[in-house]
């Protein structure tokens, strides 16, 4: 899962797109916002030093022209949440992410404040979560 934190308020962003993940029982790496990184990395200490395992939440910080299509081409990365990507970026980052064969998560592009109330919904949970169907063969 890779999330780019929003600049309106990026702690509360970036939570709210990690929650959904960790909850569905995924290991996240989520890209802080360029703006205030030292939100994030604040973050990740908090996690650090708490009951969370090493290695759930990963926090990168940088550049996200750099990082986002390089995650998103990624055959080790199954869900890509492009909450916040705009432009170019989103673009090249969903041509990537459908080259790899990478499922591609966003929030609601007509909400203003995407981490708002819907951000508390259990829906936002099932675009992180994998499903399969495993077919067992009955003998006659």
């Amino acid at each position: 899962m890779w999330s780019h934190s929003s600049n309106d308020a990026p702690l509360l962003a970036l939570v709210s797109r990690l929650a959904p993940a960790i909850v569905a029982g995924n290991t996240t790496v989520a890209l802080a916002s360029e703006r205030w990184p030292l939100v994030a990395v604040t973050l990740a200490e908090a996690l650090a030093t708490s009951d969370v395992p090493g290695g759930v939440v990963n926090i990168l910080t940088g550049k996200a022209a750099e990082l986002v299509p390089w995650m998103a081409g990624h055959a080790d990365v199954n869900v890509v949440d492009l909450t916040g990507a705009r432009g170019e970026l989103r673009a090249d980052a969903e041509r990537r992410a459908s080259d790899a064969v990478t499922r591609v998560v966003t929030a609601s592009a007509t909400e203003r404040r995407w981490f708002g109330d819907r951000a508390e919904s259990p829906y936002v949970i099932a675009g992180f979560c994998e499903y399969k169907t495993v077919w067992h063969p009955k003998g006659a």
